[in-house]
Formats: structure tokens, C-alpha cells, sequence
């Protein structure tokens, strides 16, 4: 079992045949976030939405967890779902920022990573006011926190609502010292081979009102043959804004790799 975790992670599977695709969500989010990505290539793949310790129905986490913690989580996880199996790995945010560690500690096991609101940031200044107003809000600051993660054209409709209701309502089982100590984890220093080993198909799919746009194309150059596409009028989490356009990237960038198990979607 993976180090300073109470427990297995919680997960979510949608599909019955074809290849494994596992999905790893942004803070302050949970697996729900990759509702329409489950929806619609689940036709295709056997998928798997995590959720992180402390988020969504996921247990704990001590002081002491590491990245590389949360990754070996991740992947009992989809050992759990899937044994033996090879995954295309899918992630916003902190969960893009796993499937390198998820990446670089089972290469073998790594069919692709497809992220999303990345880049490289290698001080990453935003950490210690997450973890200021978790301090000083609780768990309830996860309500407030998801509608950073959409563009301002998107944080007025009814849909920006109902995802940051469903987020919430699920913070009984939450638990905001798990989301600190995970947030510190993030925090440490990455190794300096951390980019050069990835050695699989990658993409990064960007919205281009993300804060994290921009960095996003330095984190390119430091991964050999990384693509990327940008989802122009989209934030932080641009799955649910344009999924429509995402999960289309997605499909056509499995489909160049030969990693899209049927014929071209209409």
C-alpha cells in the first residue's frame, strides 16, 4: 500500500471493453470533474476517475505524504480496476502534475499522458495562499476555489454553479488537512531528470484564459515530442467548459499514436 494513506483510493468506472484510460482531477475538484470525458470515451476504453486523499469519498493522508505517494495510490488503484494493465493517463492541474510521477514511477505501465491546465512553474508561488484560505476558510473554501478554476465568461453560468454544489456537497467526507498536506507535497522540489524521462506520447490541452497558459509552454519544451492545443476562451478546468473540443483533441491525438481502439468517431 502506498505510504501516508489511510487506505485504497476511491474510484469511479464507466466501460466495459477496450483499453485503460484513468483520469486524475484538479484541486479543489474530484473525479465528478471528468464527467464528460467518462460519458463519451468510455464507447471506446475502460475508464477510471480517481479521487485524491481528502477529496471526494477518498480516505486521508498523513504528514510525510509525498508525491510519489499519491502516485503509487493512483496506480493500486487502477491495479485494483484493472490488474496488470496498461493506462492512458489523464489530468488537470495537480492531477497533470501526478501522471508525470505516475509516469516516471511505472514507464512500462504509461501508454500516454494527456494534461491539462499545466505548465512549468517550478516556484510555485500559488501554494502557500491555497494552503493561507484552507487555513482560514476549512473545507468550505472548495466551493469558492472551483469557480477559479473556470474563465470569467464561464463562472456567470448556471453549469459553473451546479459543478461547485456538487464539489461541496460532497465535503462531509472531505478533509482539509488531507488537502494541506497535499498541497505541501506539491510543493517539494522536483527531480532534475523529472521532464527528460518521460518517454511516451504526451499532449498538453490548454485553455487560453488559464492563469497556468503561458507556462504551459515551457513545461512543452521540457518533454521531448510533446504536443499541445489550445482550447482558446476556456480557464483552468477547459474539460468541463468545452468538452466537446477536448475530448476531440483527445481522441485525435490517441488516433495519430495508434492508441484509438476503433475506426474515426463522426
Amino acid at each position: 500500500m502506498a505510504e501516508h494513506i489511510e487506505g485504497p483510493l476511491y474510484y469511479e468506472r464507466m466501460g466495459r471493453s477496450g483499453p485503460v484510460m484513468a483520469f486524475v482531477h484538479p484541486n479543489p475538484m474530484d473525479q465528478s470533474c471528468w464527467m464528460f470525458q467518462m460519458a463519451h470515451l468510455s464507447t471506446w476504453y475502460r475508464c477510471i476517475a480517481i479521487d485524491l486523499p481528502g477529496y471526494g469519498r477518498s480516505p486521508k493522508a498523513r504528514k510525510g505524504l509525498t508525491m510519489a505517494d499519491v502516485a503509487q495510490a493512483c496506480w493500486e488503484a487502477i491495479d485494483d480496476a484493472f490488474p496488470g494493465e496498461r493506462a492512458i493517463l489523464v489530468g488537470c492541474s495537480i492531477g497533470s502534475a501526478l501522471l508525470i510521477h505516475m509516469h516516471n514511477h511505472r514507464p512500462q505501465k504509461t501508454a500516454a499522458l494527456i494534461m491539462s491546465g499545466t505548465g512549468h512553474n517550478p516556484g510555485k508561488e500559488f501554494i502557500p495562499r491555497r494552503i493561507n484560505s484552507y487555513r482560514e476558510r476549512g473545507i468550505d473554501y472548495r466551493w469558492g476555489y472551483t469557480f477559479e478554476d473556470f474563465s470569467p465568461t464561464f463562472r456567470a453560468t448556471p453549469m459553473a454553479h451546479f459543478f461547485a454544489d456538487l464539489f461541496a456537497e460532497r465535503n462531509v467526507h472531505g478533509d482539509v488537512e488531507t488537502i494541506i498536506t497535499q498541497f505541501e507535497a506539491y510543493q517539494q522540489p522536483e527531480p532534475a531528470d523529472h521532464h527528460t524521462k518521460i518517454a511516451c506520447p504526451t499532449v498538453i490541452l490548454t485553455g487560453s484564459e488559464d492563469g497556468t497558459h503561458p507556462s504551459a509552454f515551457a513545461l512543452q519544451k521540457r518533454i521531448a515530442g510533446c504536443e499541445m492545443k489550445i482550447l482558446y476562451g476556456a480557464g483552468h478546468a477547459c474539460q468541463i467548459e468545452q468538452p466537446w473540443l477536448f475530448n476531440r483533441f483527445m481522441i485525435e491525438f490517441l488516433q495519430k499514436h495508434r492508441l484509438f481502439p476503433a475506426a474515426a468517431p463522426r
